[in-house]
């Protein structure tokens, strides 16, 4: 009896460390961009799945948002498509657009959706041109003064959490691709999908914005050093956002957008970990870097910890 006691009591003590966020959290919804290495290694993406599932089963209502970066590369090059960047972008073409609408609604979002349904009848997948979920228009980005056409890259212009919303309230868990419907011209975007979770969790009126991705979280003074940031304000990440690398550029100005638009807290985590976003929900240590508003009542997300 005595060695059974032993070795459940941690399991206990586990339990009951997570019991203020699971109080705190309980009812609210959380947003999730799913990305990075999380999404092409089988173990992580496994344990993305369950992470996920074990949010909803424990009273939260998550929303998960993906791209498909490598993939839609992978698919391009099988059809012999050239991917050509400016400005850090993918130059879309209509013929690139097909194949990022199949990669993204037909394969990347399927799969995810069947991984989430191993525990039950829950994901539900969706792009952003169902009920009019996201709208945009033509992305033109300056290149030295010029606005340059890339083709099928879109910019919000709208959003319609309806569809999301009754899903929710409904018990599923939504899985959105990152594309939409044209206002002005009828044709399909492919739109950022850190920007889109960022206006997803702004329109839902979301508690908490999680972006995987394959960094430990924000650096204070790379690549100097591997400190990282653990938490900062609205205003510190504007002042930051001119010397970030490109990559994580847009990942920080949709958790800028996303404090400034009412969610409470927004995070860019480690997917490269296991269970990294249970880690960041449910204990005092939270790992990543969390973006609160700005102002005295900058929500605190975590424990004494931070």
């Amino acid at each position: 009896m005595s060695t059974r006691k032993h070795t459940a009591l941690p399991k206990a003590q586990i339990l009951i460390e997570a019991l203020p966020w699971l109080t705190r959290h309980h009812g609210k919804t959380v947003v999730i961009k799913f990305g990075g290495n999380a999404m092409v290694d089988e173990e992580l993406k496994a344990a993305f799945a369950q992470d996920v599932v074990f949010l909803r089963q424990s009273g939260l209502k998550p929303v998960v948002v993906h791209g498909g970066g490598p993939q839609i590369s992978a698919q391009l090059d099988k059809q012999g498509l050239v991917s050509e960047f400016k400005a850090g972008l993918r130059v879309t073409t209509p013929e690139a657009m097909d194949v990022v609408r199949m990669v993204l609604a037909g394969q990347v979002q399927r799969e995810l959706v069947g991984l989430l349904n191993q525990h039950g009848p829950l994901a539900v997948g969706m792009t952003g041109e169902d009920a009019h979920t996201i709208t945009a228009t033509q992305h033109r980005p300056e290149i030295d003064g010029e606005l340059v056409d890339i083709g099928r890259v879109g910019q919000i212009t709208a959003i319609d959490p309806g569809a999301i919303q009754a899903l929710l309230d409904d018990g599923r868990i939504p899985v959105i691709s990152s594309i939409a419907r044209s206002q002005d011209d009828g044709h399909v975007y492919n739109v950022n999908a850190d920007t889109a979770a960022a206006a997803l969790a702004a329109a839902l009126g979301a508690e908490t914005l999680m972006v995987l991705t394959d960094v430990e979280g924000l650096y204070e003074d790379w690549p100097n050093s591997d400190d990282v940031i653990s938490k900062l304000t609205a205003s510190q990440l504007e002042k930051l956002l001119p010397e970030l690398s490109s990559g994580m550029v847009p990942k920080m100005e949709g958790c800028l957008f996303a404090v400034r638009n009412g969610v409470n807290t927004a995070r860019v985590i480690d997917g490269r970990v296991q269970h990294s976003i249970l880690l960041e929900i449910f204990t005092d240590e939270g790992i990543g870097t969390m973006v609160v508003p700005d102002g005295p009542h900058a929500s605190d997300g975590h424990g004494g910890a931070r």
